[in-house]
């Protein structure tokens, strides 16, 4: 049976906090990336592929993102529980658009276009681990559905990219988020995590990708592999500050990990400097040896 696409949505609400210190002054998914911004390459690649209407879910700093509604021509809608729910508060915040539609994520990088105006079946994109991989690797069974995703393994299919859900499994998918949305689990769980619990209702195919077709940077470190542009230039006026007060080069810092207080924005991050390790807070602008 082919589908016939309605819609895509594109979660942007995440403050992502392991992307620092970047995220902390503009939202992931408006980093430029090889000359283009994140977010504006997926939705034109949307609308090339000819579907109709792209929706963009915002939440932390979502003001950044309005002047996508006139550029682009997509609808924005606010996830009022960014900063305390995962991502299953993106998919309520949408589920009365919701159809048969692309769900994606607005920090991936697509070097070819994945996406197609109709759809066979609900899939989850995939690439191939050759080797161990810390990735959320996936099993199917006889139907070509998946029947196991385990974080960690080797030598398998793990989830990267986008997802294409039917009407079907968007009806049954929100009838059972609709049923546990206020259980604590669920709060706290990526959508993946609330799938893989409802495998034996939630029928989902595995579309496999070439490698190197799909990207997805989870830190300054990753994006600088793939846009070196970025490793003596972050663009981020509190990574060239750190680098100005430690008399170095923005290439020296590397290895940051953000730390987070008690809300979903992270607080600072440390990182590796020529001399040691280092930590940087945001509120005052403080650099400490540690």
């Amino acid at each position: 049976m082919s589908y016939k696409v309605d819609n895509a949505v594109i979660m942007a609400a995440g403050a992502a906090s392991r992307f620092a210190p970047l995220s902390y002054e503009l939202p992931k998914a408006l980093i430029p990336v090889r000359g283009e911004v994140l977010i504006e390459r997926q939705i034109r690649q949307l609308y090339k592929a000819g579907v109709p209407e792209v929706i963009v879910v915002t939440g932390y700093k979502s003001e950044q993102f309005a002047y996508l509604a006139e550029k682009c021509g997509v609808r924005l809608v606010h996830n009022p529980d960014w900063d305390r729910r995962n991502n299953t508060g993106s998919i309520h915040a949408v589920r009365d658009l919701l159809g048969s539609s692309y769900l994606c994520s607005a920090d991936n990088y697509f070097t070819a276009n994945p996406f197609e105006p109709e759809v066979t079946d609900s899939y989850y994109a995939a690439e191939y681990a050759d080797g161990p991989t810390a990735e959320w690797c996936m099993r199917t069974d006889a139907d070509g559905h998946i029947c196991h995703v385990q974080i960690g393994g080797e030598n398998a299919w793990y989830m990267m990219g986008h997802t294409f859900w039917s009407r079907d499994f968007t009806r049954q998918f929100l009838a059972l988020l609709e049923r546990e949305y206020d259980d604590p689990r669920t709060a706290s769980q990526l959508w993946e995590r609330f799938f893989m619990r409802h495998l034996d209702r939630l029928k989902m195919s595995v579309r496999r990708y070439p490698p190197e077709q799909i990207f997805e940077f989870d830190s300054l470190d990753e994006l600088r592999a793939f846009d070196p542009s970025y490793i003596d230039d972050a663009r981020s006026p509190i990574l060239a500050d750190a680098a100005a007060r430690l008399g170095c080069g923005q290439r020296d810092i590397t290895g940051i990990r953000a730390f987070l207080g008690g809300s979903a924005e992270a607080e600072g991050f440390t990182f590796d400097a020529p001399g040691g390790q280092y930590r940087y807070t945001y509120k005052d602008r403080k650099i400490e040896r540690i």
